[in-house]
Formats: C-alpha cells, structure tokens, sequence
C-alpha cells in the first residue's frame, strides 16, 4: 500500500478508495493484497492486511479451543492452599461465588466479566461472523454488528492481565502457605496463548472486506 500525507477531499480521491493505518492515521490507497502477502504503513510499519491461506479456519479452530479450555478454568480447581495441616482447593468460579454479595460484589462482578464473560462473548461472536463464511456461505444476519463488537471487546477481555496478576499473587503467597497448582491454572495459561495465537492470525482488515464482498454477493 502506498502512503498519502494529505486528504483524500484535496486529492479529489474517492474517500471508499482509501485506509487509514491503525497506528498513526495515514491515509493509503486500499488496494487488494494477495494471499500470502503483508501490507504495511510506511511511516509507521504497523501490519495493515496480511491475508493467509485457510485463516478463518484457524481462527474458528482457535476460538473454539478458547472456549473449551475457558470452561475447564472456571470450573476446575484453580489452586490449592496447604497451611497448618488445613488443605483448601478452589475454582475460579468458587472465588466470584465467595465475594458476590457485600461490599464486594461490584468488584467481584466486574473481575468476573473482564476474565470470562467478555472473553466468551468474544469468542462467540467471531465463530457467529467467521463460521458461515469460512464454509463459503454468506455471513450470518447482523455478522458486521457482531464481528464490530468482537473487536470493540478487544481491549477489555483481560485474561492475560489475571494471569499476570495471579502469578504476581502466588510469589508472595508462597511464603505463607504451600501453593499447588490446579489444572484450572494451567488451562488459563493456554488460554492467554491461544487468544495471542487466535489474534496473530486474524487480519482485521481482512474480514471486514470479506463481509462487505460476500454480503452484496
């Protein structure tokens, strides 16, 4: 893609022809990209479009894995405490179960929906948008209001901000109590790598010129 410092109204460009670069504005010419292909800003190098062979097929395989491994994190044993000869193991949801009610429970309700009910939701609404179209169909009814949410959920869905957190935990916890880490835990852990994996895939730019084409199709 080639850059344009100026306007597309002070070029006489049709504003439809031009994209702007997520990193820092620049308005480019949008051309197609083949497969295969990286366009990147050339003020800025941040990855515009890079389209790949069968991606909406990896990023369904990969939201569907996020899903399986989120419901064993919530419901498998997260973590054990041993102290005193007093063992206590519990689950992420035992936790937001524990703290719902009191002074608490905004809290509580909000560290449940950043860690699992935005993520889920996500993942949800890419199989809605990617899964018909990855079939060669058309996509699904109200697919663009669904992947816009997707992507509007992007920076609130915190799970590897909760790992970070629990492993900051553990370290002081660890002085205190013998720590033993459930399959919860480490199902999280996938988790985090997997929606990094899922995202790396994803070409944005990508699907929302596939729903526009295969919409008016």
């Amino acid at each position: 893609m080639s850059g344009v410092d100026v306007t597309s109204d002070k070029m006489g460009l049709d504003p439809e022809a031009m994209i702007a670069c997520p990193g820092c504005d620049l308005l480019l010419m949008d051309r197609e990209v083949a497969l295969g292909e990286t366009a990147t800003c050339p003020r800025c190098h941040t990855v515009i479009e890079a389209p790949r062979p069968l991606a909406m097929t990896r990023i369904i395989m990969l939201a569907l894995a996020a899903l399986i491994l989120m419901i064993a994190a919530v419901f498998f044993p997260f973590l054990e405490l041993g102290a005193a000869g007093m063992v206590r193991r519990s689950s992420l949801l035992d936790t937001v179960m524990a703290f719902s009610t009191g002074l608490t429970a905004p809290l509580t309700l909000a560290m449940a929906a950043l860690i699992v009910i935005l993520p889920v939701t996500r993942f949800l609404a890419l199989l809605y948008v990617l899964g018909p179209m990855a079939f060669g169909s058309r996509p699904a009814r109200h697919a663009h209001d669904a992947f816009h949410l997707a992507e509007a959920l992007r920076p609130w869905a915190m799970a590897e901000v909760f790992i970070v957190g629990v492993a900051v935990a553990l370290v002081k916890v660890a002085g205190l109590a013998h720590v033993s880490l459930g399959p919860a835990f480490w199902a999280f852990v996938a988790l985090v790598i997997v929606t990094v994996l899922k995202d790396n895939f994803m070409s944005r730019v990508t699907v929302w010129k596939t729903l526009e084409a295969r919409r008016t199709e």
